[in-house]
């Protein structure tokens, strides 16, 4: 009796927590967003592409994210990867900006930079995130978009995709 009884607190205790849960999840798995930068991006001049961003959520549960369980959110890292074509590498570009907004207003934030990237870098790179500002209202949107700010370095001969990743701190929105 006192097992079931003592099982029954550790599950109240877990699914009262699902804030805690929220907020784990959060952290660990990113926003990702897919961008393209196409064949005829000119070299030497500052050029961008605009992509929505998916959450963990939204990819695995088809659901928008449950975004009040969670406040005081902050970026913890950005990583851009080369995903094609097959064995691409960053070297070609010059720098990153990456900048967040909501799908429903213009108002952007800068959130990541990376300045004279090394010719020698291979197909990932992390970039220096700006964890100074909380991104709550951003994300807490219907839709989260991510544009980035690329210089090329070297012409491209065929478009290239990046995947960037947001990976996120924040606390448990205890007080809802």
């Amino acid at each position: 009796m006192r097992r079931s009884i003592l099982a029954l607190i550790v599950l109240g205790t877990i699914f009262a927590g699902c804030s805690a849960v929220q907020s784990i999840l959060r952290s660990t798995f990113p926003y990702t967003a897919t961008l393209v930068v196409p064949a005829t991006s000119k070299i030497n001049t500052e050029q961008s592409a605009t992509s929505q961003a998916s959450s963990f959520d939204q990819i695995f549960t088809g659901q928008a994210s449950n975004t009040n369980s969670i406040r005081d959110v902050r970026v913890a890292s950005v990583k851009i990867d080369a995903t094609s074509p097959s064995g691409q590498t960053l070297g070609v570009f010059k720098s990153f900006k990456i900048y967040i907004s909501r799908g429903d207003s213009s108002k952007e934030l800068l959130i990541a930079t990376r300045n004279d990237i090394a010719t020698t870098v291979g197909s990932s790179i992390t970039l220096d995130a700006d964890s100074t500002h909380l991104v709550d209202n951003y994300i807490k949107g219907s839709t989260v978009r991510i544009r980035i700010e690329y210089v090329l370095r070297n012409v491209i001969a065929s478009e290239i995709n990046l995947k960037a990743s947001l990976g996120l701190n924040v606390a448990p929105n205890t007080a809802k």
